[in-house]
């Protein structure tokens, strides 16, 4: 059956994707804001919420939250990214209602308890600690910070402990109802549920909520430079950044497929020279990273110390012969590969949820199977050339490298190879 889209008259979209063999569905509520609209001062808030709204919503506690939930056969869970904040369930046929009028009270009537407030911020200085404390993820945190330094986007989505320490429960309500205004909320199920049913649950539950004008994303600006941080390690960690586009932009699929020949599999360039011709990194690929307005085309390599320079070199070489030129035979094979991750991942019913909730919050509508499939082939050897020669005609790179000091030279090398 085909996805519907639905508008409530305060704004809430609501999506339904009928299964109808299976016994189980999954409801997604996901708002269209997350940590990039946040103010420099409230840097992390958007996370803290979301950890906050499971302390207690309606008239439940933390613990009948998740047992009233687990009792039906249940899973809750929720996420929070730079441009959205997700919640999701789910259940067993049969479990729409209860899933719906907990994620309603998750939402839209959290209890925000001011005690509980200060325990939970205690709880995310361990998160952000043990964030600093991995290599491999400290890594991405400092390349983001240094491709988008001085914005929303180069802060990191878990916050500061200082930003954190500064909210209390009246700020942090005022800031809930502009973070999940009606106007920013999809409400996606699909699964075992009706159309009718689904429809009637969320006019009741979401219905009423008005509108609060709530802050727009300020415009990602890439920056160049690298930062680097010395460690005693075993390995080096490399992120290796350029300037990309975004999830609106006419070439996006272009970015998709150059990412993927580049380092998306085991069959692409960075794979087959850096780890097996060369031996120079046990961990190597690259990807795209696209937000509303802008991205990025990410490299990143776990070597030993002394090859982080030597392979950057190599990416920066992979990275220019691909812009020379892709043969059909390689292009269809990522064209593939890339069709394959993008439909294989919606075969759950949460993931189809999510992904008609994403495609809502960027362009207001649904794209078939066969629509994304035509974007994918349409894209041509030319169309590659032409989003490389777009990816270097700025002279930019931003990354950062991690590890023993022999490995910090290895932002210079990549940004040497390109740009000379």
């Amino acid at each position: 059956m085909t996805p519907r889209l639905h508008r409530l008259a305060n704004g809430v979209r609501v999506i339904c994707d009928p299964m109808p063999d299976l016994e189980t569905l999954a409801v997604s509520v996901v708002a269209g804001r997350g940590a990039r609209a946040e103010t420099q001062a409230q840097s992390g808030w958007a996370h803290l919420l979301e950890h906050m709204v499971f302390k207690g919503a309606g008239d439940r506690s933390a613990r009948d939250i998740v047992e009233v939930i687990e009792a039906a056969g249940g899973h809750i869970n929720a996420a929070t990214s730079y441009e959205r904040t997700t919640f999701q369930v789910r259940a067993l046929k049969g479990g729409l209602g209860l899933a719906l009028e907990v994620l309603a009270d998750l939402v839209l009537r959290p209890t925000l308890d001011a005690q509980e407030l200060e325990r939970e911020k205690s709880v995310i200085a361990q998160e952000i600690a043990e964030a600093a404390d991995a290599p491999d993820d400290r890594v991405f945190d400092l390349a983001q910070a240094r491709a988008f330094a001085g914005q929303s986007l180069g802060r990191p989505i878990l916050g500061e402990v200082h930003t954190i320490g500064t909210a209390d429960a009246a700020a942090l309500r005022a800031f809930r109802a502009r973070q999940y205004s009606p106007d920013r909320l999809v409400v996606s199920a699909a699964g075992a549920v009706d159309e009718d049913e689904l429809l009637a649950l969320v006019e009741r539950l979401f219905g009423g909520e008005p509108a609060v004008e709530g802050p727009e994303a300020e415009p990602g600006v890439f920056a160049s430079g690298f930062t680097s941080e010395a460690r005693r390690l075993e390995q080096a960690h490399t992120v290796l950044l350029l300037p990309g586009v975004g999830a609106r932009d006419r070439t996006y699929f272009s970015q998709r497929l150059f990412a993927e020949a580049l380092g998306g599999g085991m069959s692409s360039r960075l794979f087959q020279e850096a780890r097996e011709r060369l031996g120079l990194a046990y961990a190597v690929d690259a990807y795209g990273e696209s937000y509303a307005d802008t991205g990025m085309l990410g490299i990143y390599a776990g070597t030993a110390a002394g090859d982080a320079p030597r392979t950057a070199g190599v990416a920066a070489a992979q990275l220019k012969s691909l812009v020379d030129g892709v043969e059909p035979p390689e292009l269809n094979r990522c064209k593939a590969q890339l069709k394959a991750s993008l439909f294989m991942a919606r075969e759950s019913p949460l993931a189809r949820a999510e992904h008609a909730a994403g495609q809502t919050l960027l362009f207001d509508r649904l794209f078939s199977t066969a629509e994304i499939a035509s974007a994918v082939d349409a894209v041509g050897p030319a169309d590659i050339r032409a989003y490389g020669e777009r990816l270097l005609q700025r002279g930019q790179a931003a990354g950062a490298v991690l590890g023993p000091k022999s490995a910090l030279k290895a932002g210079d090398v990549f940004t040497r190879a390109l740009f000379g």
